[in-house]
């Protein structure tokens, strides 16, 4: 049985033990882990909008339980679930959840209820939440958690595994273990199983990997993922202005970083605004003013296309069979356009290339874009034959080489020329990139045409 098909089942067995059997209810919670338990509760959501089971369900879960299950669920519901909750039991919830994910929460509440819950927590805690929510929405300091293992210096390895004890029950992970010197300064790190095999008697600087791998909380979330992905690290430490250790940013946070990147990179790569709230449960409205700004632009760039085939209206006219092959000469050079500027944005959104890689790339992409053209020429060269003779050949294949040279420069350009122009080079996959080379096949098509068969 697919995951998907046995959390079907499992919701179907949740409604009718919420109805007739606390106790079946209570096992049945107990078999799912938390991430399974908050897909159920948003598939109620979207599916029945059955926002009364969802909250009965989340009764049945102890506080801690309720609190992680909490922290799984997507944004929109959190909001729409802390609405129905009172602010003792929004405080309760609080306080269980990490961090990190208490931090997203709270950035979800209306300025009223911040400050009624702020009121009610502890000295300490408020300070640490405010703290974490006034970072910057896609920095390192939006997504680092405070729940970490920090272990002051000048410590032997025995005396630091009693405070890796008293610290661990609070820790998000406790495999990496960061020394601070007594200002908080982050002075090195070293694993669990270093601490473990350690002689009791070795000292901490003695063990410690002072060279620490690090990052700063202002840096954009992406570069921290670029980073962990680099060095193969469970967690990378933030520090702030002054170089104090503030938080970690854990390897299952720095996921759903790349997960969003990559969908955002998709969005833009198909001329499509962030939807913040996913397709399914994005307002039509919101759909529509997403996708209508690039699609109406970008009208008025194939409006150059239509220019260049009335500007050719008498070789058109005298050479019919030259409509034939339009349609596929400008998708060829889009498609091969589309390939080469996904290539290129990729590598420069995975840190495989940059801009001084410029040069190199471009006389690679003369070779093999070269290679590509003169193959789909010859493939096609026997149609035009076989359509106006052996001077409609020659046109074909000639423009079918050039446009496609022409396609894929354009691709590999554009996304280098957004980027150092500090747009998003995602940007310049997709409608972009095809409607640059519509426009430009045209002209080059007819233009080869003219020469080839008007003033020959």
């Amino acid at each position: 049985m697919t995951l998907e098909n046995a959390l079907h089942t499992h919701k179907a067995m949740l409604l009718v033990a919420l109805e007739q059997d606390p106790e079946e209810l209570t096992r049945l919670l107990e078999e799912l882990r938390a991430a399974d338990i908050a897909e159920l509760l948003e598939d109620l959501v979207d599916q029945q909008d059955d926002m009364p089971s969802v909250l009965s369900l989340l009764e049945h879960l102890p506080l801690t339980r309720r609190a992680h299950v909490y922290g799984f669920l997507p944004g929109w519901l959190q909001a729409r679930l802390v609405d129905q909750l009172s602010d003792e039991a929004l405080l309760a919830i609080l306080e269980e959840m990490s961090s990190d994910d208490r931090a997203d929460l709270y950035n979800l509440l209306g300025e009223d209820r911040r400050e009624a819950l702020l009121r009610r927590m502890a000295h300490r805690e408020r300070e640490e939440l405010k703290r974490l929510a006034s970072y910057e929405e896609g920095t390192a300091g939006a997504v680092m958690t405070s729940n970490y293992v920090a272990i002051p210096s000048g410590l032997t390895a025995s005396q630091a595994l009693l405070r890796v004890r008293q610290t661990a029950p609070d820790a998000e992970t406790v495999y990496q273990i960061y020394i601070v010197d007594e200002q908080g300064h982050l002075a090195g790190t070293l694993s669990l199983r270093q601490l473990l095999i350690a002689r009791p008697s070795a000292y901490l600087d003695e063990l410690m990997i002072k060279d620490v791998i690090h990052t700063q909380v202002e840096t954009l979330q992406e570069e921290v993922a670029r980073l962990v992905a680099r060095y193969d690290l469970l967690a990378v430490p933030v520090v702030d202005e002054n170089e104090l250790l503030v938080g970690i940013v854990t390897h299952d946070d720095v996921i759903d970083v790349i997960q969003a990147e990559a969908t955002e990179d998709i969005h833009k790569g198909a001329s499509v605004g962030n939807l913040e709230d996913g397709v399914s449960r994005s307002p039509l409205w919101s759909l529509y003013r997403k996708r209508v700004v690039w699609l109406v632009l970008l009208v008025f760039g194939n409006l150059f296309s239509g220019a260049g085939i009335a500007y050719f209206e008498d070789v058109i006219a005298a050479q019919v069979a030259l409509v034939f092959f339009l349609p596929l000469l400008i998708d060829s050079g889009g498609n091969a356009g589309a390939q080469a500027s996904t290539l290129t944005v990729r590598g420069l959104a995975t840190g495989d290339i940059a801009f001084k890689d410029w040069g190199k790339l471009l006389g690679r992409e003369l070779l093999i874009a070269a290679a590509l053209g003169m193959t789909m020429a010859i493939a096609v060269s026997p149609i035009g034959f076989m359509r106006g003779g052996e001077m409609l050949m020659i046109v074909v294949a000639m423009s079918m080489t050039i446009i496609v040279l022409t396609g894929s420069l354009v691709g590999l350009c554009l996304p280098f020329v957004l980027d150092r122009l500090g747009w998003d080079p995602a940007t310049a996959s997709g409608p972009l990139v095809t409607t640059l080379i519509d426009s430009f096949g045209v002209i080059i098509y007819f233009g080869i045409a003219t020469i080839l068969l008007t003033n020959i």
